[in-house]
């Protein structure tokens, strides 16, 4: 990648207010660092999104919606269509998150209506992928992401490759009491997408970001953006500060800095 992609999803915390405010002291703590050189993200509740549209335009963040249905109208009680959200600003789609897999029930041919959904809207889609606890233990990690990717991007087709990005997050990594996988185990699952992602959309799969995210805090931050195939993060609650959130960027921008700088060279 030529560029570091990270972000942070809210979840259901932070209100509207909250939202407002962590944008806004998010744009001062990075107005100096390029955006040439990064994707910086922000995906909070749907309440927030129209009142913090324009603050995170102003502030160079890209604004992201948690959830998104497949159909642009209809008797979908509940659902937000990917017209309301084009509507308020939003250009990312989170996309099968393991809440949505594993709370609520959602299925991988769901996620696969949405990202494109997302697609046909010119957004962003970024799919989330990631193995429960009992399948690491199973040994069959690259096998569930292998299909959550397969059956997710089905029909998708290699000129679309350019409008996704991935985030790995195992399930038993995020959330209260998440254990972070090591750099290690990380980079191998990151290794293992992207080879899947050659298989699906050859050469335009090796553009395709793939973040982790899995209890990033600043101790494991840097070791995570050396290794070869993680290309963002995607940071939980380390990041909705917005002072540390910013101390974070900083540490590992120069890493992936080098590591683009590294690639032009070979």
């Amino acid at each position: 990648m030529s560029k570091l992609y990270i972000g942070t999803n809210t979840k259901m915390y932070k209100n509207i207010a909250q939202t407002a405010s962590f944008l806004e002291a998010l744009g001062r703590q990075t107005a100096d660092l390029s955006r040439e050189s990064m994707e910086l993200f922000v995906i909070p509740s749907y309440t927030a999104l129209d009142r913090v549209s324009a603050t995170a335009r102003a502030a160079g963040i890209r604004l992201g919606a948690q959830n998104m249905g497949w159909e642009d109208e209809g008797q979908f009680t509940g659902e937000i269509s990917p017209t309301m959200l084009a509507e308020v600003g939003v250009t990312i789609a989170e996309i099968g998150h393991s809440e949505r897999r594993h709370v609520l029930g959602e299925t991988d041919e769901m996620e696969n209506r949405k990202v494109h959904a997302a697609l046909r809207h010119g957004m962003t889609a970024l799919l989330c992928v990631g193995e429960t606890k009992a399948q690491r233990a199973h040994g069959i990690a690259d096998e569930v992401l292998r299909t959550q990717l397969k059956e997710g991007l089905f029909g998708v087709d290699a000129a679309r490759a350019e409008q996704l990005w991935i985030a790995y997050e195992p399930v038993w990594a995020i959330g209260v009491g998440g254990e972070p996988a090591s750099a290690a185990y990380a980079e191998a699952r990151h290794a293992a997408i992207r080879q899947a992602l050659f298989e699906l959309f050859g050469a335009a799969g090796a553009k395709i970001p793939v973040l982790y995210g899995g209890s990033v805090n600043p101790e494991n931050a840097a070791a995570l953006a050396a290794q070869p195939d993680i290309g963002g993060l995607f940071i939980g609650r380390s990041a909705w500060d917005a002072e540390r959130f910013a101390a974070i960027i900083r540490q590992v921008l120069p890493i992936f800095a080098d590591k683009a700088e590294g690639r032009r060279r070979s």
